[in-house]
């Protein structure tokens, strides 16, 4: 059974998490050869109000200039995961799982399944039926009185030398005005939506995240090495 380490970093700005990333990459690299049972880390977190874009995403998907991003409080990233442009902000769980795939005897496309998987688990107990589409990942909510597919959990990865890095952002309370902004995973015909939405309430954060950890658990077949919640880095 392979363990690992799950860390709540709450609010943090998105470049700090980012380098908070790279070193924890680097970290569990140089572990990667000893044969030990930690497979890596699994990083719980909200950012501030903040645009980035994939490696190979279009920049005119981000709708507005410079200034208008300060206007509305809000900074822009490049960045080297996968997929085109999303928002992160206050509300939104994104989750940063740097593990070892190999260990595990993966694939990307088994690990992204399986990150759809935690969310989907995570909105079932919830009463919220989320989907996959095809050839769209991240997970969706179809409601019955629309035909429009509504993305709830944007889903971008960067895997390197079997080490996995950035991941999820799962709408919770998020202020789904700031993707209007932008187009949303470059997908023009699709819309937006968060938990809170769906179900008409303000959700407790911290029962999804406690939701989260349980389902990622289960999902990828680990034991937790450590749990800890630090305020900021």
């Amino acid at each position: 059974m392979y363990f690992v380490e799950y860390k709540d970093i709450g609010l943090v700005e998105y470049k700090e998490a980012w380098d908070y990333q790279e070193q924890l990459h680097n970290k569990l690299l140089n572990e990667s050869e000893t044969g030990t049972n930690h497979i890596g880390y699994f990083i719980i977190c909200e950012h501030p109000h903040v645009y980035t874009l994939g490696k190979s995403g279009n920049v005119n998907n981000l709708l507005i200039n410079e200034n208008f991003l300060k206007s509305i409080n809000a900074t822009f990233y490049k960045t080297n995961r996968g997929g085109d442009i999303t928002y992160h902000g206050p509300g939104q769980i994104v989750g940063y799982p740097i593990i070892n795939i190999n260990k595990l005897q993966i694939g990307v496309k088994k690990y992204i399944y399986n990150i759809e998987e935690l969310i989907i688990k995570t909105l079932k107990e919830y009463n919220v039926n989320g989907i996959r589409l095809d050839k769209a990942t991240g997970v969706w909510i179809i409601n019955k009185d629309s035909k429009t597919a509504k993305k709830i959990c944007a889903i971008g990865v960067r895997v390197s030398r079997g080490i996995t890095m950035h991941g999820f952002a799962f709408n919770i309370n998020t202020n789904l005005q700031y993707f209007n902004y932008i187009v949303p995973c470059g997908i023009k015909d699709k819309g937006v939506t968060s938990l809170s939405s769906e179900l008409g309430k303000n959700i407790d954060i911290n029962e999804v995240k406690n939701k989260l950890l349980k389902n990622f658990l289960e999902v990828f077949n680990l034991q937790i090495w450590m749990y800890q919640k630090e305020n900021g880095l």
